[in-house]
């Protein structure tokens, strides 16, 4: 059934709310003014995701950090503040911030799955996808009586059934979403996976964000919205963050693993203190009740140490493999 005069596709509803001229990741504040991740708005953890980005960088030899949808810039200028060895460009869909250290490069990004012309033939550098993949619009079927439709947005917002799935879908659901009620259908994400991929000639890449296996597949959509720190229904008028988790298997990366797992090959668990601390040196009582606080909410199995990390080393001979 194609889409009504009146209604839309999904994913255009959805990369127009978040990428348009007023979408809601051209806001002046920025995604950091509605919500906090491991790169963004949370003090001491943020510090980790650094440290764990600069020891992976030096264990690979790497000169260069790209971080892709990187907000205004947070995590880069941590690292900045810890690394004058590295060179770093941060890539994102708005101008560069004011006060952004002025060892970063700034490249803007049209959003979505797009990618600036100029962010090619990336040489000795580790990209890094924090958050990237799960904000790329995709297609979001859904079982009816006729099988499987792909979701469209009327102009109320709400969303119904519509078109069947094209071919390739269809396959991509057989093989990574069978017998799914409902499914957000990874083929966008993978290929922007693949065209990131193809931009690198020397050097790592890497994405972090929340997601799922064939393992462990979720029984109904994961589509939803966050606004002003909360949880929301979504809405597709610029107000609103929308995502969904990413298949991170359908990505084919070589190496999948979850962020306590990489705590635990580049962190040291810090040491509690002793409570004669607290009299004798106060302040650095503090600060390592602070570290000790923020290593456990990195690590926390059931929140973000349950984020997946895939990593693939790319060099010449396969970057446009």
């Amino acid at each position: 059934m194609p889409n009504s005069p009146s209604t839309r596709p999904l994913r255009q509803a959805w990369h127009e709310a978040l990428y348009g001229a007023d979408g809601f990741y051209r806001q002046p504040g920025g995604p950091a003014a509605h919500f906090s991740t491991s790169a963004q708005g949370l003090p001491g953890v943020d510090e980790l995701l650094a440290e764990c980005i600069i020891a992976i960088a030096e264990e690979h030899r790497l000169d260069h950090v790209v971080e892709i949808g990187c907000g205004r810039g947070e995590l880069l200028a941590l690292i900045a503040q810890r690394s004058k060895r590295l060179q770093l460009t941060g890539v994102d869909v708005v101008d560069r911030p004011a006060g952004l250290p002025a060892s970063v490069e700034w490249v803007r990004s049209p959003g979505g799955e797009g990618l600036p012309d100029e962010l090619t033939d990336l040489r000795s550098t580790l990209v890094l996808a924090h958050e990237w993949l799960d904000v790329v619009p995709c297609e979001i079927a859904v079982t009816t009586c006729d099988g499987l439709r792909v979701l469209e947005v009327a102009p109320d917002g709400g969303s119904r059934p519509g078109r069947e799935l094209s071919d390739r879908e269809r396959e991509w659901c057989e093989q990574h979403w069978p017998d799914a009620q409902a499914a957000e259908i990874g083929t966008t994400r993978d290929d922007a996976y693949c065209e990131l991929r193809s931009r690198i000639a020397d050097g790592l890449l890497i994405c972090v964000d929340y997601g799922h296996t064939i393992e462990d597949r979720p029984t109904d959509s994961t589509f939803t919205g966050y606004r002003a720190g909360a949880i929301c229904e979504p809405r597709f008028d610029g107000s609103t963050d929308l995502t969904a988790h990413v298949s991170m298997d359908s990505l084919g990366v070589p190496e999948l693993l979850q962020q306590k797992d990489i705590a635990a090959r580049y962190l040291v668990i810090p040491d509690r203190p002793d409570h004669e601390l607290a009299r004798m040196d106060p302040t650095k009582y503090l600060l390592m009740l602070r570290r000790r606080s923020a290593y456990a909410t990195f690590t926390e199995p059931a929140g973000l140490g349950a984020f997946y990390w895939s990593l693939e080393r790319v060099t010449s001979s396969d970057a446009t493999s």
